[in-house]
């Protein structure tokens, strides 16, 4: 994966422990930019409220109210937990231009996310992350 220009993770560990930590297919879309099929990741249709973490760190990056339907395979988000949880940057893989969105703290590719595409949110942006990058933990009842 390509470092980030111009900032520094807090978490930092060598590929190989990242290896150790991850299963191959976390690893292959958190350390890799990868990205799971659609419509097969965990929270895809979850509506449990809690907060979702970085897989990779434990960083909280979105919370359950945030996450609306977009019926486009993946989780998708209205708005990051907090305004510095995630960094974007641009990606031209694919042959195409989209912004890549990243754990702040450990640097794991999340997904991408979207502009303009005409959802009722109120930031008008699809935050489309995959499920194996994510982990539920759900608000105490």
């Amino acid at each position: 994966m390509k470092p980030v220009v111009g900032t520094t993770p807090r978490v930092v560990k060598s590929e190989q422990e990242w290896r150790a930590q991850l299963s191959p297919e976390e690893y292959a879309v958190l350390r890799r930019a990868g990205t799971e099929r659609p419509f097969t990741g965990e929270y895809t249709d979850t509506k449990t409220t809690g907060v979702y973490e970085c897989r990779a760190c434990g960083a909280e990056l979105f919370r359950s109210d945030t996450k609306f339907e977009s019926h486009c395979g993946w989780p998708s988000f209205f708005d990051p937990a907090e305004s510095d949880a995630v960094l974007l940057r641009e990606d031209r893989t694919l042959g195409m231009r989209r912004i890549e969105v990243l754990c702040a703290s450990c640097h794991s590719h999340l997904g991408h996310v979207f502009e303009g595409e005409g959802y009722d949110t109120p930031t008008d942006q699809r935050y489309c992350i995959n499920s194996i990058s994510l982990k539920l933990t759900p608000a105490s009842e």
